[in-house]
C-alpha cells in the first residue's frame, strides 16, 4: 500500500494565474516576495517546471548582485571587472 504525501506528487496545478500545467515545486509565499509572478493568495505557492525555471532566473540575478553588495564593491569604480562581467542584468 503506497500513500503519497504531499500536494505536488498528488497533482495540484501550478498556482500562477492563467496556468494549467501540473506543479513540480512548491515553495512558501515569501519565497516570491520580489518576483513578478501573479499568484493566488495562499501560503503554499504551488510552480509548474516554467514558472519555477523563471523564478531561478530571477532569484540568480538578485543573488549576483546582493552578493557584490555585501563584498562592499557594488558596482563601483573599484569593483573587479570579473564581477561585472558575471551580470547579466
Amino acid at each position: 500500500m503506497a500513500s503519497f504525501l504531499g500536494r505536488v506528487t498528488k497533482g495540484v496545478d501550478c498556482s500562477v494565474k492563467g496556468c494549467s500545467e501540473s506543479a513540480v515545486r512548491s515553495l512558501s509565499k515569501n519565497k516570491l516576495a520580489g518576483s513578478d509572478l501573479d499568484t493566488s493568495g495562499e501560503r503554499r505557492v504551488y510552480l509548474c517546471r516554467n514558472h519555477y525555471k523563471e523564478l531561478k532566473k530571477s532569484a540568480k540575478k538578485d543573488d549576483n548582485m546582493e552578493r557584490l553588495r555585501w563584498k562592499g564593491q557594488g558596482l563601483s569604480s573599484n569593483a573587479r571587472l570579473s564581477d561585472i562581467r558575471k551580470i547579466k542584468v
